[in-house]
This record gives C-alpha cells, structure tokens and sequence, in this order.
C-alpha cells in the first residue's frame, strides 16, 4: 500500500462482495462445486458474521483458473491445490525481492552520502603519505663546496 487511507467503501478485486449463488454464475460452476472447492482448500472466500461465504472477484477469477486447469488441462484438484500454492509463494518471494532491492537501493544511497561527507571533511592542507620502499643502497651525501 501507498501510505494513504483507504476509503473503507471502496471496491477493489479482493473486496469479498459475491454470494455463492452469483459467484457461481460467474465462474460458470455449480454452488455445490464451490462449496467443495472451499472445503479442499482451492479457493477459500471471506466470510460473515453468519459465516456465509463472501467472493471476490479474486475469488471468481480463481474459481475459473482451477476450472480451466480441471477441465481443459486435466490437472487433478491435489495438483490444482499445489500450483495454487507455488503461485502463492513465488508471488510473497517476488514481493520481498522487492522490498530488499528498495531496502538495498536506499542503503546504497545511505552510503554515498556518508562517504560524500567523509570526503568533504579531509584537510586540505594534508598530503597523502606514501611509504618509501626500502633498499639497500647507501647513498652518501656531501656539500657543494662554495665557489669562491
């Protein structure tokens, strides 16, 4: 989410607003199809006080993705249940990637202000010391006589 206030009246798809006999025409299945679905755990819509199921159109459009893998694809439900779940996963992963690459892109940027300052703080009238290399030479010195 972005920070802001939601407005509590407004319709998003996860708003869980369908009744299991208009989310069965929705999805093209039969009520009891749904209620089995819920009971194996394929798509699991809110619920009321009164613990009538509630569908979003999440929901709906979940209910025809495992139609269409039973149907068309002749997935069985167990293997239905699984792909619903990696999809799930892969989606968190995907999720917190993006929250550590922000993480990672405001600690890189952290970063280069502090070095930015470590910088601008050196002396100026500082020379950087290089270390002389030993030898084993002897160098002797002398005066330049004066001329006369």
């Amino acid at each position: 989410m972005d920070g802001r206030r939601r407005n509590p009246y407004e319709l998003t798809e996860e708003s869980p607003v369908y009744v299991i006999s208009v989310a069965a025409q929705l999805s093209g299945l039969h009520p009891q199809t749904l209620r089995q679905y819920d009971r194996l755990g394929l798509v699991s819509p809110d619920r009321t006080a009164g613990r009538g199921r509630r569908y979003s159109a999440r929901d709906i459009e979940l209910l025809r993705t495992v139609q269409q893998l039973s149907q068309d694809e002749g997935i069985n439900l167990a293997g239905i249940k699984r792909i619903i779940e990696l999809e799930n996963q892969v989606a968190a992963l995907q999720s917190r990637v993006a929250e550590l690459e922000s993480a990672l892109d405001g600690a890189a940027a952290a970063m280069q202000q502090r070095e930015a300052a470590v910088h601008a703080s050196y002396r100026r009238d500082l020379v950087p010391y290089q270390e002389v290399q030993q030898t084993s030479a002897l160098v002797v010195w002398r005066p330049k006589k004066p001329k006369d």
